[in-house]
Order: structure tokens, then C-alpha cells, then sequence
């Protein structure tokens, strides 16, 4: 094998790999030694900020197969009977930093890519069907009460049970999260969710709203809390390396896509709000409806390139597809672009990973690391063969009818909207005995450890009102009350 001349960064010879450049073997470094002040001043910068949250993380290369006909609720050319398209996915957990371990007990993250014909489509979700909080001005406040105080720079569960027993939307998510599902066996075999919904729109400009099931064919499993907390000790990157290997010796995992979709005209007066993201849909109303398969067949082979520089974004629509009222995903348009924004500079989207496939027609230009050329004319409207809007090219995705007038104010109730009723009905009808178990030992397990009386009285209450059974075998557990 032909070995490869070692090169400067500029592309000229280097003379050694070992040794500096000094006067006389035994004497001093020269500032001239250009090679050595370059590989130490990149040392110093190779590392950009991370992600916050979501920071510890891995994902693969894919493709979508599109295996049914569901033309008649979406026009986006990536949904198009027989569409196959190249995709990427990073999946991670949200809390921990990035040398945290994989099997802490937390969400997964589930961030898929399309690199669609009409642009880059993505899809922000998670490994679970529903999210803490439902109004963006709280999202910052739960994500530091899961993160580190600031006087010790400890994760602490006094600071977590403290927001959760104050915010009582965060039932239904803490009763998942203290569950199986808390802690997935792999990536692998764990579901995604859009966890959002979305409006879809067809050629004719029928509107609906749609949420988005990747159920995995590998079969759902899960690691109980000791087999966690050992492999979190063993191996950090147990999630990591599973997937990586399972790839490498051609053990592809997939996903089947099956979507649940609600008229326009129904989410007016459904029996409760459609777009609170801590609601599901249930499955006897609107039952999953099958779409294609999503398989990962080919790992990265630049982690920083291809994983920690991909760039996420709810606002990476396609025509067909657009946002909903939901109020987290909304802002989550602007917050999850402006992050990339802050961590990787204004060109983002110009890294390879992040760039579509299709052509990109931009009136952007300048800004740091920009590197692909830009022409005049670089202003519109303009007289000069400048690119120009085509409205027949887009749809009313994303659009729908309010009016009222501007107030900080909860979601409007309907008749079955409460912070209790799912959390609870998953307990008592979709938890069997040994699962039930199983909720009570991490939940006694993680209320013991550091939670101050006040929070802990507040949390048994809590778990009383998804479920008083369920409550009273806490309380007995951690010989609250």
C-alpha cells in the first residue's frame, strides 16, 4: 500500500510528524516552525460548543422507501408512491453532556433528515409520543432543572421533582419516563415520534393534521434501572457503539412509518386540543395508517462532520408539509435554526451534511465561512435574471385561519383537556402488572435520592392524581405518607 505524504493544511510537505523544529537538538523551539504552531492552534479550536440540549449523541445514513399510496393527504414529493430518498439520522439524549453515559434515564432524541427533490425535510421528534411542557416559555426552565445546579454543578433530583410537581402538564411524560421506555435497550429498538403535529396538504389544497409513528421492526425492549446504571459505569457509549456495529456487520435497523391523520374540520372540535404536544391521539380515533420504511445501512465515517455538524431544524419544510398551531413546534421553527446559528456560524447549511441535494436558488450571501459563490444580482425584485418567487411552486402548508386578541393565556379547554387523565389511563389500561411494578421501583428509586420533604410531599400528590393506587404504592415506598 502506497503511503500518503503527511501536508500542512495548505497542502505543502511537512518534514516531520515527530519533531519540532529547534536550534540544535537540545535548544529552543523557533516561531518559524510553522507545521507545529498549526497542528497546536487547531488543537486549541477543534472543538465546537454543543449541542444544548441534546448534546451526547450518534446517528447513520439511510434511505425512506415509500411501501403505500397516501398521495390523497400530501402533495411532498418525498411521500410519492415508490419515492425512495436518502436520509440521515441522529439520535441522543437530552439532558447529559457529551461524555454523559448513553443509558441514563432520559428521552431519546429522534432527528431524521430527508434529502427530498424539492429540499431538505426534517423531522424533530423523540422516542416518545409526547413532551413535558406545552408552552415554549417554559422550555428553558425544565431544560436547566434537568441539567446542573449552579452551585455544585450536580445533576439533582430535588431540582427536577421541583418543576415537574409544579408543572402538572409534565404527567403524562414523567409517567413514560419513569416507565420501561425511560431507558430504550438500543436505538434500535425504541419508536420515534414527530411527538408534534403537522399539517399536511394535497394537490388539491386539502388540508389536515397529521403526527408522524416510527415503529421499529427490531421489537421494543428496554434496560431495567441496575442494567443502566451498570453499563453507564462499563461502557458510556453503549448506544453508540450498538448502533455502529450493528451497521458494520450489516445488521440494518428499520423502521416502519405509519401516520395518524385528522381532517382540517375535526380539529376544531375534538374533545380535547390537538395540538397540546402532551396529549396523544388515541389509536381508536385516529388508527395508524402505514406509509413506508426507513432503513439505516451505512455508518458515518467522520463523526464531527457528519453527526456533530448536522443541523436539525423543525423550518426545514417541503411544499406539502407545514407546521401546526402547536405552540412548541412553533417556536421551535425559529430556536432549533438559531442555535446552528450560534454553534456552527450563518453558513450552517453550506456544510455537506447539511446541504440539499436540490438546487438552491438563495438571495443570502456573506457571512463567515460562506463558501460556495454568490452572483449578482443579489437584491430582488431586479431586472437582471435574478432568481424570483413562483407561488405555484408552494402551498397553504402551514397556513390556517385566528384571529383574537394578543394575551399570555393557556390554551382554550375543551371538554377533555387535563394534565391527569392520559398519564393515568396508561398506568391502569396499557402498563401490565409487572411493568406497573416496574414504574414503582424507579419512581420510589429516583424520589429517594435527594428530594427535600416539601417536593416530595408535592410529588406524592402528584402521582396520586394520575393514579391513586399507583400514588399510594409510592408514598408506602419512600415512607412518605
Amino acid at each position: 500500500m502506497t503511503t500518503k505524504p503527511t501536508t500542512t493544511d495548505g497542502g505543502a510537505p511537512v518534514a516531520s510528524d515527530e519533531h519540532s523544529l529547534t536550534v540544535g537538538a537540545d535548544g529552543p523551539i523557533v516561531l518559524n516552525d510553522h507545521y507545529l504552531i498549526e497542528q497546536m492552534a487547531n488543537f486549541n479550536r477543534e472543538r465546537i460548543t454543543e449541542r444544548q440540549p441534546h448534546a451526547k449523541g450518534g446517528g447513520a445514513f439511510g434511505h425512506f422507501q415509500v411501501t403505500r399510496d397516501v398521495s390523497r393527504y400530501t402533495r411532498a414529493a418525498v411521500f410519492q408512491p415508490g419515492t425512495k430518498t436518502e436520509t440521515l439520522i441522529r439520535f441522543s439524549t437530552v439532558a447529559g453532556e457529551q461524555g454523559s453515559p448513553d443509558t441514563w434515564r432520559d428521552p431519546r432524541g429522534f432527528a431524521l433528515k430527508f434529502y427530498t427533490s424539492e429540499g431538505i425535510y426534517d423531522m424533530v421528534g423523540n422516542n416518545t409520543p409526547v413532551f413535558f411542557i406545552r408552552d415554549p416559555l417554559k422550555f428553558q426552565h425544565f431544560i436547566r432543572s434537568q441539567k446542573r445546579r449552579a452551585d455544585n454543578g450536580l445533576r439533582d433530583h430535588d431540582m427536577q421533582w421541583d418543576f415537574w410537581t409544579l408543572s402538572p402538564e409534565t404527567a403524562h411524560q414523567v409517567t413514560i419516563l419513569m416507565g420501561d421506555r425511560g431507558i430504550p435497550k438500543t436505538w434500535r429498538q425504541m419508536d420515534g415520534f414527530s411527538s408534534h403535529t403537522y399539517m399536511w396538504v394535497n394537490r388539491q389544497g386539502a388540508k389536515f393534521w397529521v403526527k408522524y409513528h416510527f415503529k421499529t421492526d427490531q421489537g421494543i425492549d428496554f434496560l431495567t434501572q441496575a442494567e443502566a446504571d451498570r453499563l453507564a459505569g462499563v461502557d458510556g457509549d453503549y448506544h453508540r457503539r450498538d448502533l455502529f456495529n450493528s451497521i458494520k456487520k450489516r445488521d440494518f435497523p428499520s423502521w416502519t412509518l405509519k401516520m395518524q391523520i385528522m381532517t382540517f374540520e375535526e380539529a376544531k372540535t375534538y374533545r380535547f386540543n390537538p395540538f397540546d404536544l402532551t396529549k396523544i391521539w388515541p389509536h381508536k380515533d385516529y388508527p395508524l395508517i402505514e406509509v413506508g420504511k426507513l432503513t439505516l445501512d451505512r455508518n458515518v465515517t467522520d463523526f464531527h462532520t457528519e453527526i456533530e455538524q448536522a443541523a436539525f431544524e423543525p423550518n426545514n419544510l417541503v411544499p406539502g408539509i407545514g407546521l401546526s398551531p402547536d405552540k412548541m413546534l412553533l417556536a421551535r421553527g425559529f430556536a432549533y435554526s438559531d442555535a446552528h446559528r450560534a454553534r456552527l456560524g450563518v453558513n450552517y447549511k453550506q456544510i455537506p451534511v447539511n446541504r440539499p441535494t436540490s438546487p438552491v436558488h438563495s438571495y443570502s450571501k456573506d457571512g463567515a465561512m460562506r463558501v460556495q459563490n454568490v452572483s449578482d444580482p443579489v437584491y430582488a425584485p431586479n431586472s437582471y435574471g435574478g432568481p424570483k418567487a413562483d407561488p405555484e411552486r408552494t402551498d397553504a402548508a402551514g397556513l390556517w385561519y385566528a384571529d383574537g386578541d394578543m394575551v399570555r393565556k393557556a390554551y382554550t379547554l375543551r371538554s377533555e383537556d387535563d394534565d391527569f387523565g392520559q398519564a393515568g389511563a396508561m398506568v391502569r389500561r396499557v402498563l401490565d402488572d409487572a411493568a406497573r411494578a416496574r414504574l414503582v421501583g424507579n419512581i420510589v428509586g429516583h424520589l429517594k435520592d435527594g428530594v427535600s420533604g416539601p417536593v416530595l410531599a408535592r410529588a406524592l400528590d402528584y402521582w396520586r392524581k394520575v393514579d391513586k393506587e399507583l400514588g399510594d404504592r409510592i408514598a408506602a415506598g419512600t415512607s412518605g405518607g
